[in-house]
């Protein structure tokens, strides 16, 4: 699952870090399973930890605790939306259920067409610009009322020429 170019990524990444240290670089070598394979699976964390020594539960651990890291395939653009209390308070939730309804699918779904995933987000860090998204782990979305998702969607689907 883990190819040699892979492999060689990581071996930079372990490389910042003293010898003793390399299980420091299991962030930035998960990013890369995700770039090259869209998401992070059971047989990848296990190929990590041997690759990093360390135990594959650990792995694991990192990979379920942020949830920048996919651990099934998604869409293309994922799009979390943050429901913590202060964008829930400014709309984050209703933001969500429009997307929910727009979209087709419901929180944690894919669209048939395989375009969007739809998942809520603890906080972004973004609050007085609530409500807010983040889209595909890079772009943040701030003031996100019905007429600007109905953009950000629309435009994401016409780049893709659908």
């Amino acid at each position: 699952m883990i190819s040699e170019s892979m492999k060689a990524r990581f071996a930079r990444e372990v490389a910042k870090y003293p010898a003793e240290q390399s299980q420091s670089a299991v962030m930035a070598c998960l990013t890369i399973i995700q770039q090259e394979l869209g998401y992070v699976s059971a047989e990848s964390e296990a190929e990590l930890a041997a690759y990093l020594g360390m135990p594959a539960m650990a792995v694991h651990e990192v990979t379920t605790f942020y949830n920048m890291y996919n651990q099934a395939p998604v869409g293309k653009y994922k799009l979390n939306v943050c429901t913590n209390l202060p964008c829930q308070l400014r709309d984050g939730v209703k933001t969500l259920h429009y997307l929910e309804k727009k979209l087709g699918i419901s929180m944690g779904e894919t669209t048939a067409d395989g375009l969007f995933t739809l998942q809520q987000s603890e906080c972004l860090g973004a609050c007085a610009d609530s409500p807010v998204m983040l889209v595909n782990d890079r772009n943040m979305c701030s003031f996100m009322s019905e007429e600007r998702i109905d953009q950000l969607v629309e435009g994401l689907k016409a780049a893709e020429g659908k």
